[in-house]
């Protein structure tokens, strides 16, 4: 079975990131990418993907994640929180959201934080584009930090599956609250 995931911003700077990412993944997840910007369509457009249009991605989304400027959470958490079907995960990428309570919370969803760390500065890579990857999420491994930051307990394992995978390649994926 499938995760169905809702990328917002999917073409900006972290959502394209993790749309290559996820994109390797097609029998783990079914992917909605949505994205209003220009620069983010044509982003998309390079990998041969059409933006879906955001209440169609939403309508059924198990998972939303939240690939968009710090500014704007807020805004939009508002307009699609609603719109959740029960059960659904929102994965912030903000932990600054999250703790400043800007995404309204409903107690039948799951709300994952999750960000990446740089990789090491000095690492055991061996190849050129690893070593030169100063920001990872492309060739050089990390670490993450996430969250659990409200939600089930048994919810903890689908968010560090989503997390490794759209920030590969991770090291290790480290609990931390919120």
């Amino acid at each position: 079975m499938s995760i169905k995931i809702a990328l917002m911003g999917a073409g900006g700077k972290m959502g394209s990131r993790i749309t290559d990412n996820l994109m390797r993944h097609p029998d783990k997840y079914q992917m909605a990418y949505v994205e209003v910007s220009e620069a983010g369509v044509a982003n998309l457009a390079t990998r041969g993907l059409v933006p879906t249009p955001q209440s169609e991605a939403l309508s059924d989304a198990d998972a939303v994640i939240l690939a968009l400027p710090d500014r704007l959470i807020g805004r939009i958490t508002q307009e699609i929180v609603p719109l959740l079907k029960p059960g659904a995960m929102v994965i912030g990428l903000d932990p600054a959201a999250a703790y400043a309570e800007v995404m309204p919370i409903r107690e039948d969803l799951t709300y994952y934080v999750s960000h990446p760390c740089h990789p090491p500065l000095f690492n055991d890579e061996v190849t050129d584009e690893a070593r030169t990857d100063w920001f990872g999420g492309v060739k050089a491994k990390h670490h993450v930090v996430s969250a659990l930051h409200h939600g089930p307990e048994s919810d903890w394992e689908k968010g560090d599956m989503i997390a490794r995978d759209m920030y590969a390649p991770v090291l290790n994926n480290y609990r931390i609250t919120v």
